[in-house]
Formats: C-alpha cells, structure tokens, sequence
C-alpha cells in the first residue's frame, strides 16, 4: 500500500513538473517522501528541514521551501493555518477530508473525520450556503491535558 501510494505521487509530482518545464530532482522527491511518510503529522518546513537532516540528507532550507511551495500550488500539499504564525502542511487527498482540533495547552493537532461535521454541513446546505470547501478547525483543550488540568485542581482543594 505504501509502495503505491508513494509511486502514485511520485508519479503526479513528476507529470506536474514536466506540464511546467520544471524537472525531477532527487531534492524535490524527498521532500515529498518526507510528507508520505509522515501522513500522521502535520509538518511545518522546519520539521521537513530538519528530518532530512537528521537522515543525512544534504537539501538546503531553501529548496524545502521552495519544493513545499511547488507541492502546494501541484495540489499535493494542502497548506494550514493554525493560527500560530507557523504554516503546516499535510498531503492532499481527495478521497478524504478531515478537519482538526487544536488543544491549547499541549499544541497537538487532532483530525477530526468529516462523518462528525456532517450535521454542520447538512445545516448549513438547508440554508442555502454552498461550499466548495470546507475547513473545519476547533481549539480547546484535549483530553489528556484536560485529566492533568482536573487534577491539578483537585490537589490544591
């Protein structure tokens, strides 16, 4: 499955380059190898900077930059906004959107499914809105930092 879905971008990144006079580079396929095999995250280009680093590859941050630029506007890469002046990144798939929760505390990013925003869309559809998009992002405090904030305050009773 990873082998394919790896090809399959590859594959389009390849195809977008050649619409656009650009050309393959070895740089250009890892920075995306970054982003497949980090599904999970959501990766600034600092993180992708520093995870190629750290396995020895030489890229310069400029070209992470760049490439991450160029995987974006390819539609490879969506770009997010969490409101803490960092832009992250996560590869774009059209077969699912998911949305997130941020916790205030801790800064980690949670997906949310679209199958639990469908009663905000259905509302919003009967209303007459149309979307072409939809990103949905909650902020609040995660369960886990929650448990350590009750706690807390159950200690200094």
């Amino acid at each position: 499955m990873y082998k394919r879905r790896l090809t399959m971008y590859i594959e389009t990144l390849k195809k977008e380059l050649k619409n656009k006079k650009y050309r393959m580079t070895p740089q250009r396929e890892l920075v995306l190898k970054v982003f497949i095999d980090n599904e999970s995250k959501h990766l600034g280009a600092e993180d992708v900077y520093r995870i190629l680093f750290s396995n020895k590859h030489t890229v310069s941050k400029a070209t992470v930059y760049r490439t991450i630029e160029l995987l974006v506007n390819f539609g490879l890469l969506r770009k997010i906004d969490f409101g803490d002046g960092i832009y992250r990144y996560e590869l774009a798939k059209k077969e699912k959107m998911h949305h997130h929760f941020i916790c205030n505390v801790c800064g980690k990013i949670y997906e949310i499914e679209e199958k639990h925003l469908n009663i905000i869309k259905k509302e919003l559809l009967e209303q007459g809105f149309q979307f072409e998009d939809f990103d949905f992002k909650i902020y609040g405090i995660c369960p886990k930092c929650s448990k350590k904030t009750k706690k807390k305050s159950s200690n200094n009773k």
